[in-house]
């Protein structure tokens, strides 16, 4: 799990089948007031916007679950968790978890829009401390190829020394 810091909150990233997972959890506490995940949720731009990535991104998606959920959407007395979601349509790109490590993760994607209802500001930064750690990752990943290609050639260059 790694770490990036956003206008001084602190923010978990998970891999979950080789994507990345924001933290929306750790997101909030950046937003004043008392705001939930599912506040969120029940926006009808929200839905419509999860529906689409889930249908791009999730061949599984249920979308007859997701009709009766966009149908409702917005209404006062709509709610519904992040749990709900995925268990009714089936769908992938928002996780909530329990745990020592529990929350509400995201996929990148969904989580940058998520950003965008803290702030437009928020979401800009969320995305450039994002970026900065995939590029980090990627010189590591860099480092620790040339590193095995050395050790490889090392016992290559023994072994025809030996014989």
């Amino acid at each position: 799990m790694a770490k990036i810091k956003v206008k001084g909150t602190k923010i978990s990233v998970i891999t979950i089948n080789n994507n990345d997972y924001i933290s929306l959890t750790d997101m909030l506490k950046a937003k004043d007031g008392d705001f939930f995940i599912s506040d969120w949720l029940r926006n009808r731009n929200t839905v419509e916007f999860l529906g689409i990535w889930e249908k791009v991104y999730n061949p599984t998606f249920n979308y007859g679950e997701f009709a009766i959920i966009k149908s409702q959407a917005g209404l006062n007395n709509y709610k519904i968790s992040v749990k709900e979601w995925a268990e009714k349509t089936k769908a992938i790109g928002l996780k909530a978890t329990a745990g020592r490590y529990g929350g509400t993760y995201a996929h990148k994607d969904i989580a940058f829009e998520f950003g965008m209802w803290i702030s437009a500001e928020f979401k800009i930064y969320l995305i450039k401390e994002f970026q900065r750690l995939k590029d980090e990752e990627y010189k590591q990943l860099g480092w620790d190829i040339r590193r095995n290609l050395t050790k490889i050639n090392y016992r290559i260059h023994t072994d025809a020394i030996k014989e």
